[in-house]
Parts: C-alpha cells; sequence; structure tokens
C-alpha cells in the first residue's frame, strides 16, 4: 500500500467532510474532559459532584445504547449525528452560558449532563458504523487509520490546550468552545450525503429490531466470543491499570512517572496508527487479539518490578497492540456484519465493553486491599492474556480473513 493509496479516502468527498466534522469533535472532546473537571470545581470543592456529573453522562448512555442501535440502523445515519451533534451544542452551551453567568447549581449541570449522554447512546452506533457508507470497501483501512490518527493526536495535544482555555479565560468558556465545535461539527456533517438504504415498507418494532440484533450477534460466533472476552478484559484493565495504577505509581516512582508511562503508550498507539496507513492487516482479529493481549504485560510489570525501565517499554508495546486490535476490530465489523444489522452490533459490543468498566472499577481497590497490589496487579496481568489466550481459541476469530471488494460500485452499493 503507498502514501498515495493512505491518502484515497481523502479524495472521497462524503469521507472528507465526515473527517473534518470528526476532527473538530474530538477536539472539542478532548478539550472538555478538562473544562467540565474545572466548571464544576467552580461550583463546589466537593470531589464527588464531579463524580455525579460524569455518572449522569455515563448512566443513560449505557442504558439506552441499545435503542440508539436501532435508531443508527433504521435512520440516516449522517442525520442521526446531525441531531446528536447539535443537541450536544446545545447541551453543552448550556453548561457554558450557566457556568460564564455564575448562576450554575449542581442540579442543572446534571441534567445538562443526563441529556449529552443521551444524545451520545444515540452518536455512538451510528458513527461507529457509518463508515462502509462512506468510502469502497478497499479503502476502510486507511479510511479507519486517518481517524484513528487524528485521535491519536488530540488526545495528546487537545486535553493542554483545554487547560489553557480554563487558566486563561476560565472554564465556562472552555466549555463554550467545546459547544462550537459540536455546532460545526453537525455543519460539516450536513455535506455528507450518502445513498439511501433500503428499508422495507412495513418496519417491525424496537423490540422486534433489538431481539433480531441480539439473534445476530448470538449466532455470529466471532462477534460474540470477542465482546465476551472484552466483558473481562475491560474490567480487569480498569481495574487494575486505571485504578490501581496511579495509586502503585503514587508510592514509588511518582505522578510524573505515571504521566510519562501513559505518554509512551500513546505514542505507541500514534505510530503504529501510521504504519496500519501503509501495512494492510490480512486476518484481523487474529493479530488483533495477539496485539490486545500485549496490555497484560505493562498490568504484569506493575505489580512485579513497578520501574519506568520496564514499564515504559511495556506500556509502548500495549499501545501499539491496542491499535492493531482496534483497527482489526472496526474491519471485522464493518466487512463483515451487514450494513442494516451494523449499528446494532456496535451497539451490543459497547454495551458489554462499557458495563465491564464500572465493575473493575468497584471491586478491584477491596481486592488489593485484602490481598495485596503486587499479588493482585501480577494475576490481573497473567488472566488478561489467558483471556485472550481463550478468545483465539475459536476457530472463526483466528481465521476471519478480509473481505475486498472487486469494484467500487460494488463497494458503495454494500456500504
Amino acid at each position: 500500500m503507498t502514501w498515495a493509496d493512505s491518502m484515497a479516502p481523502l479524495r472521497e468527498r462524503n469521507f472528507r467532510f465526515y473527517f473534518a466534522s470528526r476532527s473538530v469533535n474530538l477536539l472539542g472532546t478532548m478539550m472538555a474532559t478538562v473544562a467540565l473537571a474545572f466548571a464544576v470545581l467552580e461550583i463546589t470543592d466537593d470531589p464527588a459532584a464531579l463524580g455525579q456529573v460524569l455518572a449522569a453522562h455515563t448512566v443513560p448512555m449505557v442504558a439506552l445504547l441499545l435503542w440508539g442501535g436501532v435508531i443508527a440502523d433504521r435512520f440516516p445515519r449522517e442525520t442521526v449525528l446531525q441531531f446528536s451533534n447539535l443537541t450536544s451544542a446545545l447541551s453543552q452551551g448550556a453548561i457554558a452560558v450557566l457556568v460564564i453567568t455564575g448562576s450554575a447549581q449542581l442540579w442543572m449541570l446534571i441534567v445538562l449532563s443526563a441529556v449529552h449522554g443521551t444524545v451520545s447512546a444515540l452518536s455512538f452506533p451510528a458513527m461507529a458504523s457509518i463508515m462502509p457508507q462512506l468510502v469502497p470497501r478497499d479503502q476502510l483501512q486507511p479510511a479507519n487509520a486517518l481517524v484513528s490518527l487524528v485521535r491519536g493526536a488530540l488526545t495528546i495535544i487537545g486535553p493542554t490546550i483545554g487547560a489553557l482555555l480554563v487558566v486563561t479565560v476560565g472554564a465556562g468558556w472552555a466549555v463554550a468552545v467545546d459547544a462550537a465545535t459540536w455546532l460545526a461539527s453537525a455543519i460539516l456533517l450536513g455535506f455528507v450525503h450518502v445513498p439511501r438504504r433500503t428499508t422495507p415498507d412495513e418496519k417491525p418494532g424496537t423490540f422486534a429490531e433489538l431481539a433480531a440484533g441480539w439473534s445476530y450477534v448470538r449466532r455470529t460466533t466471532w462477534l460474540w466470543a470477542v465482546v465476551l472476552g472484552f466483558g473481562f478484559l475491560n474490567a480487569i484493565h480498569a481495574g487494575a491499570w486505571f485504578t490501581l495504577g496511579p495509586a502503585v505509581a503514587k508510592q514509588t516512582f511518582g505522578a510524573q512517572g505515571w504521566g510519562v508511562v501513559l505518554s509512551a503508550e500513546a505514542i505507541g498507539l500514534l505510530l503504529t496508527t501510521l504504519v496500519l496507513l501503509r501495512v494492510p492487516l490480512q486476518r484481523p482479529l487474529l493479530y488483533g487479539m495477539a496485539g490486545i493481549a500485549c496490555l497484560g504485560v505493562p498490568i504484569f510489570v506493575l505489580g512485579a518490578h513497578p520501574n519506568l525501565w520496564w514499564l515504559v517499554p511495556a506500556a509502548f508495546v500495549a499501545g501499539v497492540g491496542t491499535e492493531v486490535f482496534g483497527m482489526g476490530w472496526n474491519l471485522a465489523m464493518q466487512e463483515h456484519v451487514p450494513d442494516e444489522m451494523l449499528s446494532r452490533a456496535y451497539s451490543y459490543d459497547a454495551l458489554g465493553s462499557f458495563v465491564a468498566i464500572p465493575v473493575g472499577q468497584l471491586a478491584f481497590g477491596p481486592l488489593a486491599a485484602a490481598y495485596g497490589f503486587r499479588d493482585v496487579l501480577m494475576v490481573s496481568g497473567v488472566v488478561y492474556v489467558l483471556v485472550c489466550g481463550l478468545v483465539l481459541c475459536s476457530r472463526e476469530v483466528r481465521r476471519l480473513p478480509r473481505v475486498v471488494a472487486t469494484d467500487r460500485e460494488t463497494a458503495s452499493e454494500q456500504g
């Protein structure tokens, strides 16, 4: 694959505007993480308040994900995304106005965050499943890589820009900038026009469509095997790495060292994206599951020998593996799942992933208190790799191939 091939998706008008929309949206999202935290702290010094605001976003998003998948499969996905972005612009803009004018109260931010979480449940399945409608199938890998490249870069610089805005103009204005990015993203999506999918005259009810989605997931072995595996993997990663990790860092190599470790992981992600712009991934789930198994290594090292000389390279390799899996999973879903089922498949995948995260966050603290940080982390690292191995025991996972369209017209019709 040449560099010209890697940039080919940008020659597609629909992808070009989607890519611009997504880039602006990602910038705002990365800044908002910092901006919203300090906006809440302007109201109250209670650290539990921020948790309440964040939970108000997360709970409705998780609860409504499956319905979001149904909606994204039933209506034009670019329209669903536009509606979601416009509503997000209004909710974030309202938060900004309340904070800037000094009239914000905690309950107001909780309600507005819940609105934002609700529309996020609509946008996530649509955003994940729209790619095959934007580019020919033989361009899916570079298209996904380009989006991942921007996401990786903005993950590094976005929070810094957000913090700079908070310091210079205040948290309220920083949230206002985030609201503006949602609006700009919606406007750019207005230039995306994809062919309408054929739908039956009499559409089944919502619960019937949910049942059809579940039936598809259940009979697609490679799909449910990976989702089930990640139910355990995400619980381990959230609990061992993100919950126990900072505590171990504070007692050993310090908070600054922990930042270096996370940066090494981000660099691994970013560099691998550049590689995947050129190198085709022929066995998406075989390489993907082997790659994600690398996350078990820094978890084990964090318990066995929490030293930066070991952790930084381990985290870098974990970042490489994470990006390989992310690419492999998107290719598997976008190439093998029928378009009319894709949003629902992504919503079931997301539900299985998101539900596991708070389980790990809540469970690993008591586990470490009972059995010690060292033993819990070392066992977690080993179990993480073993779960990946169990998923790879599935022949369907190991042998899932790429699907390449023979011509652009066929690919466009399938998408």
